[in-house]
């Protein structure tokens, strides 16, 4: 007898307001659909070439080593510890949110010597506190922070980490999973040694792909191991016979259809340039945080600090967190996430990025809020979120 539902699959067609995914195009869609292709196929390997050059520019770099790592933004995280990180090494680790405490998880199951800098969440890291800690340890391999704290939407300035990490002689690793595409991440300025990612934020894609890449003095720490990482599948030696060099050495077989999606996905960054597509990130979100405010609502991150693609709003005393999405989401057809960690229940996390970050979807959302709060018991003025939004986009 067949087990379960057997019919048709058409999922509902959602407005992605959340942390992510964030909505795709409808070409990188159609990109999906296209014939597969052999993992050693000359024509793929073309399409390989092309994607890792695309993303060099997106991450910022004209001599690094750039691929796609098959996994979610996390294999990105676990790759750059495993394969930078060997048992007894030192790793200082910046931590102000969800994701800075799953960094100093992964770094310990590297049996690495973890020491954790951290900040309030919802509040950048202060860089003398890491230069203070740095002073008293010698041999430090590995400084590693998040650029845009997924959890709290906090923007951590990577400049100055960058220097301090290197004037100790370490290795400075950066979480971009929901910056890339969305601010400026210019890795080689910078000084990021390794810098991983996610398709399915402000790069406008499927969730399924990790961007990483790699400078120089990354791949010499790779080829200086002592040990092989602990990792098979995101050993980066590895991987890298598989993407670049004449002679391709066979690893795993590629996710051939998300590869195509991630190309077509940087061939639009890379239309609308990403100075117009900063620019459109920041100003929806400088609109979306207006009408927030306008109807009353705290936010968590001053503009100061914050990154406009992710916002997260305190979610009012006398409002369900869980009612409100879910009515959001029914009614609306908009989704929006709920806080992490030690803000799950707390707090409102609002995505506008890549496709999703749109006037209309900026608009539609503070309609859809001047609706629902009042009926749940939490009053605004009709019509002040909108005029505020608007007033920021004119």
């Amino acid at each position: 007898m067949p087990v379960g539902n057997m019919e048709e699959l058409i999922p509902p067609e959602r407005i992605l307001l959340g942390p992510g995914p964030s909505n795709v195009s409808p070409r990188v869609l159609r990109s999906m659909t296209a014939p597969i292709l052999g993992y050693l196929d000359p024509d793929f390997i073309t399409i390989m070439d092309g994607v890792a050059s695309m993303l060099r520019h997106i991450f910022g770099t004209k001599t690094g080593f750039t691929l796609p790592i098959s996994g979610t933004g996390s294999a990105g995280m676990e790759a750059g510890l495993s394969n930078l990180l060997e048992p007894e090494d030192t790793a200082v680790i910046l931590d102000n949110g969800f994701f800075g405490e799953r960094m100093v998880e992964i770094a310990n199951r590297q049996r690495a010597n973890v020491i954790r800098v951290s900040a309030d969440w919802g509040t950048p890291v202060d860089p003398d506190l890491l230069e203070a800690e740095l002073r008293q340890h010698k041999q430090i391999k590995l400084v590693a922070a998040v650029h845009a704290e997924t959890s709290t939407g906090v923007l951590q300035p990577m400049a100055d980490l960058a220097k301090i990490a290197h004037s100790y002689n370490a290795l400075f690793m950066v979480d971009a999973v929901t910056s890339l595409a969305g601010n400026p991440v210019e890795m080689d300025k910078t000084g990021i040694d390794f810098c991983y990612s996610a398709t399915q934020k402000c790069l406008g894609a499927p969730p399924g792909l990790s961007p990483v890449a790699l400078s120089e003095m990354a791949l010499e720490a790779l080829s200086s191991r002592r040990t092989k990482p602990m990792s098979w599948y995101l050993d980066l030696g590895l991987l890298r016979d598989y993407w670049q060099g004449g002679t391709r050495v066979y690893h795993h077989t590629a996710p051939v259809s998300m590869i195509y999606a991630l190309r077509e996905a940087l061939r639009i960054v890379s239309e609308e340039t990403l100075e117009f597509r900063f620019d459109r990130h920041e100003r929806n979100g400088k609109a979306l945080r207006a009408g927030l405010r306008a109807l009353g609502l705290t936010l968590m991150v001053p503009d100061q600090i914050c990154t406009y693609q992710l916002t997260s709003v305190q979610v009012p005393d006398n409002i369900d967190d869980v009612i409100l999405r879910t009515r959001l989401l029914k009614e609306f057809n908009i989704e929006i996430g709920g806080g992490l960690g030690r803000f799950k229940g707390k707090v409102w996390r609002i995505g506008l990025m890549g496709e999703s970050s749109r006037v209309a979807n900026v608009l539609l959302l503070l309609s859809a809020l001047e609706t629902l709060l009042p009926q749940m018991g939490y009053e605004v003025t009709a019509g002040s979120g909108i005029s505020a939004a608007n007033a920021k986009l004119m």
